[in-house]
């Protein structure tokens, strides 16, 4: 058993999960997530929620908590960005937001990053 009583890694099932402000980060695989939200997301009728707990929905405005890195990009994207009209999709990697970024144009970000406006 988990000497921490922390939850196993929902990705690898690693033991070595630490707490990193209001998520749960898995220092074998890397994996983020919200010990509110568990290991339901698997099931498909999970629902998706941002950093700070809040729910997602489809067409709700979210804004970025801390700075991204992008490929390609110089700046990467800023935190205190906002990104409107959101949509929540089964990403690849735990991306669950499919959006368009002001300057950037569509790319997926992880509810982990974003809080909702």
């Amino acid at each position: 058993m988990d000497e921490n009583n922390l939850p196993r890694c929902p990705e690898c099932s690693g033991a070595y999960t630490y707490e990193m402000g209001a998520l749960l980060v898995c220092p074998e695989c890397g994996h983020e997530w919200s010990p509110a939200t568990g290991v339901s997301d698997e099931g498909g009728a999970g629902v998706v929620r941002d950093a700070v707990g809040n729910v997602l929905a489809d067409g709700d405005t979210v804004t970025v908590i801390r700075t991204l890195k992008v490929k390609g990009s110089p700046t990467g994207i800023k935190a205190g960005t906002k990104v409107r009209n959101i949509r929540l999709v089964d990403g690849v990697d735990g991306h669950d937001i499919d959006c368009k970024v002001e300057g950037f144009g569509a790319m997926q970000l992880k509810s982990s990053v974003v809080k909702k406006a």
